[in-house]
């Protein structure tokens, strides 16, 4: 949570996203209300998706003026939301500076998936995704993280408990969420707080690239599901395709899953693997996966490549991913294969893609690379 001393006495007033439970009735205190007021307010912000003070009927006068006068609740703002053939729904949320950040909503029969971004940008350098291609410029808040769910809800008019059109929600977006992790951590709890959005547990997702000591930190503090961009059975190929890898190779990022698996009984691991033609996909690396998973409580869910401008990889052929997926069934790792959405308003996995003022220089040298390469082919 913010430090109380150091959101009361900037000139920018703070704003209420900012907190979960814990600290809002903390900065309520600090105002000299009581805790159940702090809950009178964060139902009003999140079931009824009321930010006007004024408007809240059941809080007295004085606390709304004193509110009004103290702190904001401020949502992020939409640029602009486009929706797929599909149903699924993509928005562009404006952040400071020039910089934006994608939100996308993907609807099914049964549930309602929010794809929610971390980072403007990503620090990582994943060879296959679009949003690496963007550099990196910052972390984003918490009242950002939580705020991209607040305005998917708003649009969808989702109410927790009663109408509940977003089922779940996953820290899949733009970012690699373990390198935000206070004010990630913080958002999902808002996630799951009866007087948030109230989602189970287990329908909140965090997606990770595998930063290891921050995974074993995840399942002291968090009780949220667990997936882990695998991409690769062996440290050879996941290194290229997933640079972290160098830092963190296969076999201690299985270890920490194994940790984390063990503190949390009865649930499995995710582990996303996308699937790229030539590259990943010829049944040897299925049979290598088939040993890796014996090793932790697990499901894999196979990616179709998603393709961006400028990229060199190509999705694997239906065929291919199908043949994949039985060498892991007829091992008895249960196995899914990620149906595409929204690729034709650029919504799918892998290829969100903001505005990003790049503080590194990827994105300047992936323009050359591409220029070059449309020179080459002149």
């Amino acid at each position: 949570m913010p430090a109380l001393r150091d959101v009361l006495v900037t000139t920018v007033k703070p704003n209420l996203f900012d907190f979960d439970r814990k600290g809002l009735r903390e900065l309520f205190a600090s105002l000299g209300e009581k805790p159940y007021r702090a809950d009178q307010v964060m139902k009003w912000m999140y079931h009824r998706h009321v930010t006007d003070f004024g408007g809240m009927t059941d809080v007295g006068k004085a606390l709304r003026d004193k509110l009004s006068a103290a702190v904001d609740i401020v949502p992020p703002k939409t640029l602009f939301e486009k929706q797929s053939s599909d149903a699924t729904h993509k928005w562009l949320i404006g952040m400071d500076g020039g910089n934006a950040i994608e939100t996308v909503f993907i609807p099914e029969a049964t549930r309602g998936t929010l794809c929610v971004s971390s980072q403007v940008g990503c620090g990582l350098n994943c060879q296959f995704c679009s949003t690496a291609t963007q550099g990196f410029n910052r972390n984003l808040s918490t009242a950002e993280i939580v705020g991209q769910v607040w305005v998917a809800a708003k649009h969808l008019g989702n109410v927790p408990h009663h109408q509940r059109k977003l089922t779940n929600v996953v820290m899949m977006g733009m970012g690699e969420p373990l390198l935000n992790f206070d004010n990630v951590v913080r958002a999902m709890s808002v996630m799951r707080d009866d007087l948030g959005f109230g989602l189970a547990n287990k329908r909140v997702t965090l997606s990770t690239a595998g930063l290891v000591p921050m995974i074993d930190r995840l399942s002291e503090e968090s009780d949220v599901s667990l997936a882990v961009s695998l991409h690769a059975p062996n440290d050879e190929l996941r290194t290229e395709l997933v640079p972290l890898n160098k830092k963190y190779p296969i076999a201690e990022l299985l270890a920490s899953c194994q940790r984390y698996a063990a503190r949390r009984p009865r649930t499995s691991i995710t582990f996303e693997y996308t699937m790229l033609k030539d590259v990943n996909d010829k049944p040897e690396h299925a049979r290598q996966l088939v040993k890796l998973m014996r090793k932790v409580p697990s499901k894999v869910n196979l990616i179709p490549f998603n393709p961006f401008t400028g990229t060199r990889f190509e999705r694997s052929d239906e065929a291919v991913i199908r043949s994949f997926q039985k060498i892991l069934l007829d091992a008895g790792v249960l196995t899914t294969v990620r149906r595409t959405r929204g690729d034709d308003i650029d919504a799918a996995c892998g290829q969100l893609k903001g505005q990003v003022l790049d503080r590194t220089r990827r994105q300047a040298e992936f323009r050359r690379s591409l220029e070059k390469g449309q020179a080459d082919a002149a």
